[in-house]
């Protein structure tokens, strides 16, 4: 939203400046994005009188001029054909830059075909004030010889622009913005009342509206005998300033109501139409609209149509065929109401973006209908005469917003403002509000503010008025747990004392510090997903669609985090980068329900072969296991005692997965390579390796303290033996090493396996798997008999599990 600092004034009576027009806005809430000041890249520019006009001596069309300017006589050669005597002209001196033309005037006098030139006379187009650059600016007479340019043409006026949220669709008027800015003091609130216009004959045209949920009001008037040129100058300059094009006169009243009051207009030409006017839904017809293209009303988009054709899209565009030219002389003005969530259905639909659309949808004054009506009528009387009919009405307006019940003291509860009665009231009355006191205050909200419907929007109000910079910080009051924690500290006891962050945040930090560590790099993707990808990985419940989502690609919640994860891989390989390997720490969907949303760790990594010289690799599902188990382990989790099992995911690859759990029941992760069928699905090529992690699963840590236990390192060597055991070839190698490692806890610090073996001296239907098992001695130096009773039992303890030592 923009506008100029002079337009603003004329409803608000300041004497404030630009800078600080800007910091009372930013701290009552309007977030400024820019300021842009016409004069300063016209600073160099001046107004000067071209004395006289010669032919040039050595080129036909070019000209010699003497110029008087505020630096003195100038000779500049000019090629422009209306370059006389007398003009009043823009001049530029050298080093000057031109908007234009996007460069420098040279700072020394060049020479033009001979003849020496100081500095340049410019064009509208040159200087970015319009598409004329067949000659130069002639100017009116009247300016002074010597003044800047942009104060001769009015142009010192800054355009403030900022952005509108959501939530407050009357910033998009300029009069609201006044009303909010004289309410923090920045100044008075002066804009005038808005003089209705007694019709002078009866409404010639009919109009109806037959969907009152689409359009609950449909107001309009005639106005004859009309004559549609071009708009006056002050209103094509506020027009130009914050970026619109002039069109006419009728248009360009459309476009100012719309941008001062925040009130969407239409204005159609009587002559071209038939019957009644109604709104009603579309029927499949197509008309063309203002931008040229054709469109077709589904039936659930308001339209706006006579008894031939349609007119245009209730809300959002006009048609071409109704549309006013420099030849009307009878129009009809049009001022509605339009449902906002069905405009912007209709916008999304049809893809059109438009001024309207943009007010609409977001709701626009429906206490502005009929004064939004007279204003047009009175600026069109004023700039292109007529004569006006009477109001006519069809629908009924919406009912005000519901007054709220509030609580004052609710103001110094959400805020610690302590601020009186007195001041609360007039804030809310500078705002619009009306309040009637008592134990509980009756607050009405005006129609240009339905955000607001309970007493903590009040609050809000209050304290954004009174300024969030003047709120103090202090400290919350003591739990009093902590109270007995800080009895025996000195200092201050009267701070706060809670964790700075959950267990569960606490774990998703260190996991993803140790994922980073694995060589997986961050990414933060959509929750939402497309549905059939969803269906791919066990989701995509009719429950969890959205109503409105924002692409067809994303259209429900996702049931794991690896969708995105894994099309942004393919994006990567499709960029000449295919050894993608990508991890994200979020939620994932299973039902509505609160407690249906589960916090997860996803990861994956593309099998993509690494070429090297001393020998090439491939991430595979073990890749992925190592992954899953660096991050549980940093979580806290006894990655020693996890159980190996299948995971249950139709998305996972049956022989090349796994899962780790903590019982049956505890599930951890799940690990290993993708289903084929479903990368294929997905246009996913190649094979991709990748795992979840559930971090809520894992049990919380025992509470300890913030110091480190003592190191205890033993200052005997350790002792290695290695054991080869035969076992069936389905028994997982895990289990046999945590079998071993349960032999003797005390002298038994490791165990890892080093090879596995099938072929010649081992039975079909089995395999050997050789461990290297490490003893830590403690308190002396083992001896050949304390070894041998530890061998003793580590066979005796891998043979309940049916583990025969190799022979």
């Amino acid at each position: 939203m923009k506008f100029t600092l002079s337009w603003l004034k004329e409803h608000l009576k300041t004497d404030a400046s630009t800078s600080e027009v800007v910091e009372a806005m930013t701290l009552a809430g309007l977030e400024v994005e820019g300021v842009e000041n016409p004069a300063e890249k016209l600073s160099a520019f001046s107004i000067a009188k071209v004395v006289s006009a010669e032919k040039h001596p050595d080129a036909d069309r070019l000209k010699v001029c003497q110029v008087e300017t505020r630096d003195g006589l100038k000779q500049i050669v000019c090629g422009a054909p209306n370059a006389r005597a007398g003009m009043t002209v823009a001049f530029a001196p050298l080093g000057a830059f031109i908007p234009g033309l996007d460069f420098s005037l040279d700072k020394k006098p060049r020479k033009i075909r001979g003849v020496e030139s100081s500095g340049m006379m410019c064009s509208s187009k040159e200087l970015e004030m319009g598409d004329d650059h067949d000659g130069i600016m002639d100017l009116d007479d009247s300016f002074e010889m010597g003044m800047s340019l942009a104060d001769a043409l009015g142009l010192n006026d800054p355009v403030i622009d900022f952005e509108v949220t959501p939530n407050r669709p009357d910033w998009l008027g300029v009069d609201n913005i006044a009303r909010d800015l004289s309410a923090t003091g920045l100044g008075t609130w002066v804009t005038p009342a808005v003089k209705p216009v007694k019709g002078s004959f009866p409404c010639p045209v009919t109009i109806e509206t037959d969907a009152p949920d689409a359009c609950p009001v449909f107001a309009g008037r005639v106005i004859r005998g009309i004559k549609n040129g071009p708009s006056p100058e002050w209103l094509q300059t506020r027009l130009k300033a914050i970026g619109l094009r002039p069109i006419s006169a009728l248009v360009d009243i459309t476009n100012l109501i719309s941008y001062d009051r925040a009130r969407p207009l239409h204005v159609y030409d009587v002559t071209k139409l038939s019957g009644t006017i109604r709104a009603r839904l579309g029927n499949g017809e197509t008309f063309e609209a203002l931008d040229d293209k054709q469109y077709t009303c589904s039936t659930d988009m308001c339209v706006i149509a006579d008894d031939a054709r349609v007119l245009g899209l209730g809300g959002v565009m006009g048609g071409t065929y109704s549309g006013v030219t420099a030849d009307t002389t009878d129009v009809f003005i049009e001022s509605a109401y339009f449902d906002p969530m069905r405009t912007r259905r209709t916008g999304r639909a049809t893809g059109i973006t438009s001024d309207a659309k943009y007010r609409f949808e977001r709701g626009v004054d429906t206490g502005f209908v009929l004064g939004g009506l007279e204003m047009a009528t009175g600026l069109v009387l004023d700039l292109c005469g007529g004569e006006a009919s009477d109001v006519c009405v069809a629908g009924e307006v919406p009912a005000a917003p519901a007054p709220i019940e509030f609580d004052p003291a609710l103001n110094k509860r959400l805020t610690g403002f302590d601020l009186s009665d007195k001041d609360m009231i007039k804030t809310l009355e500078d705002l619009g509000f009306g309040v009637k006191t008592g134990e509980t205050w009756m607050v009405t909200v005006p129609s240009h503010r339905r955000d607001c419907t309970m007493g903590a929007d009040l609050v809000e109000e209050i304290a954004r008025i009174h300024g969030l910079h003047n709120m103090v910080a202090e400290s919350l009051p003591v739990l009093q747990e902590a109270k007995r924690e800080q009895s025996d500290r000195p200092g201050n006891n009267n701070a706060r004392r809670e964790p700075l962050a959950t267990d569960l945040q606490n774990k998703n930090r260190r996991a993803r510090r140790a994922l980073a560590g694995q060589g997986l790099s961050e990414a933060v993707t959509w929750s939402f997903v497309a549905q059939a990808h969803a269906e791919l990985f066990g989701g995509g419940d009719v429950s969890l669609q959205l109503d409105n989502p924002i692409s067809p690609e994303l259209s429900t919640m996702r049931p794991t985090a690896l969708i995105h994860l894994l099309l942004a891989g393919q994006r990567s390989a499709d960029k000449g980068y295919p050894g993608a390997a990508l991890f994200e720490a979020g939620p994932t969907y299973q039902t509505p329900k609160p407690d249906g949303q589960s916090p997860t760790i996803a990861g994956m990594r593309r099998v993509e072969t690494v070429r090297h010289w001393q020998g090439n690799s491939a991430p595979d599902a073990l890749s992925a296991k190592a992954d899953a188990v660096s991050a549980l382990k940093a979580m806290g989790a006894k990655v020693d005692n996890l159980q190996i099992a299948q995971p249950s995911g139709s998305y996972w690859h049956p022989g090349r997965s796994g899962r780790l759990q903590m019982g049956p029941k505890n599930i951890l992760a799940d690990f290993g390579e993708l289903h084929p069928a479903v990368l294929k699905a997905m246009g996913i090529e190649g094979r991709v390796c990748a795992f979840e992690i559930w971090p809520g699963n894992i049990p919380p840590a025992r509470k300890k303290g913030k110091s480190k236990g003592a190191l205890v390192l033993s200052d005997l060597m350790p002792v290695h033996r290695d054991f080869a055991f035969i076992v069936p070839e389905a028994t997982p190698a895990d289990k046999l090493i945590r079998a071993v490692k349960g032999a003797d806890k005390a002298l038994i610090s490791d165990v890892t396996l080093f090879d596995v073996y099938q072929g010649k001296g081992v039975e079909p239907g089995y395999k050997s798997l050789a461990l290297d098992v490490t003893l830590s001695p403690k308190a002396e130096t083992l001896t050949d008999k304390d070894i041998e009773s530890v061998s003793t039992k580590i066979i005796a303890q891998a043979g309940k599990m049916g583990a025969v030592l190799r022979g």
